[in-house]
């Protein structure tokens, strides 16, 4: 027979063990980090409109939210409503910010090595930068390189190759480059120098009116569909193929170090894992957009061709100079570039046995 007293002291105890267990059945991961919340303002260098290329980090940020349950927010500032555009990583590595978006070339003047991870002249296909940053040592040696400028940078974007340019005027030799003033970034520029042009380096959003102005005589900015949203092709006619000087274009989000060492273990691999997704994401839609905006220039009256085998070999023989004179200059420069050009040589190896020529009469 139950004893009477005995139940009622025990319903207090019952009812806390349910309650515990009740609390436990329902928790969430989000629920769990409550006090680790994240609230970012982070500027990005592209304006959130371009395809491919600026709306990259406010799609990973809208990932964040749902998969954090609100736990990690990010708010988007456009190109110059925070902080100038290609002062992202100034930003970043002074505490300034906690994080911004940028394409790691802008960075050149300060890190030496940078360039290496944005955008190589003749260098790697779009996946195949990423299989040698995800599986061949790159992002190993990306968080060294940007160690000691108390900055984490994450891997977070990437592109199909750009145009190799929109000028005023046709190119038929490198000769003609000579004495251009041309907007051209990374180590492209300094490619387009060594062979004879006037370089500048202008954020997207100014170059159209310099153009109209004339105070370029023509451009490189990314690839067609943002060229196409800035207007080129309604000041300079002939735009020029391949991107030699960006055969990829990477994107990172640059992380001050002391924001990231505040983030759980869990946040930072949620915050890890959207920008895989990222970059996956960028580099789909970029590959599925292109045509589209190749067949609006025709419309438009724009000629589209290719550069000549003369004018790209020349280019590639100034790319090595000016490749081999960066890693004379600079030990972790040399270090990356050995790093990828050995990642390149063995990965040819496999591409040229495991994919179908395009292209090329194979009778």
């Amino acid at each position: 027979m139950l004893d009477a007293k005995r139940v009622t002291r025990s319903l207090p105890v019952v009812a806390g063990l349910l309650a515990f267990g009740l609390g436990l059945a329902t928790a969430t991961p989000a629920d769990a980090a409550k006090g680790d919340r994240v609230r970012w303002g982070v500027p990005i260098a592209f304006s959130s409109n371009l395809v491919a290329l600026g709306d990259t980090l406010p799609w990973v940020a809208g990932q964040l939210e749902k998969m954090s349950d609100g736990n990690i927010r990010i708010e988007i500032f456009e190109p110059g409503k925070m902080i100038p555009a290609i002062e992202v990583f100034d930003a970043a590595s002074a505490g300034k910010i906690d994080a911004g978006y940028s394409w790691m070339g802008y960075e050149q003047g300060k890190v030496a090595a940078a360039p290496l991870f944005g955008a190589v002249p003749f260098g790697m296909n779009p996946w195949e930068f990423s299989a040698w940053m995800y599986y061949g040592g790159g992002d190993e040696l990306l968080k060294e390189v940007f160690a000691p400028h108390n900055v984490v940078p994450i891997y977070c974007g990437v592109v199909s190759p750009e145009t190799a340019g929109w000028f005023r005027k046709e190119i038929t030799s490198l000769e003609d480059v000579q004495g251009l003033k041309i907007r051209f970034a990374g180590l492209g520029g300094k490619v387009m120098q060594k062979v004879g042009a006037s370089v500048t380096v202008l954020p997207g959003g100014e170059i159209f009116q310099a153009l109209e102005k004339g105070v370029l005589d023509a451009t490189e900015f990314s690839i067609p569909t943002a060229d196409e949203q800035y207007g080129f092709y309604k000041v300079a006619k002939y735009n020029y193929f391949p991107g030699w000087h960006q055969p990829f274009t990477a994107q990172y989000l640059y992380v001050n170090k002391g924001a990231w060492e505040k983030l759980s273990p869990e946040n930072q691999a949620m915050i890890n894992t959207a920008c895989i997704a990222g970059v996956n994401m960028s580099l789909s839609k970029s590959e599925a957009k292109q045509a589209a905006a190749l067949k609006f220039f025709k419309e438009h009256g724009v000629t589209t061709t290719t550069l000549s085998p003369k004018i790209l070999s020349g280019l590639q023989k100034a790319t090595d100079e000016v490749l081999d004179e960066e890693a004379a200059n600079d030990a972790t420069f040399k270090k990356v570039l050995d790093a990828q050009r050995a990642f390149a040589s063995d990965y040819q190896t496999w591409s040229e046995l495991g994919y179908l020529p395009r292209g090329e009469n194979t009778e």
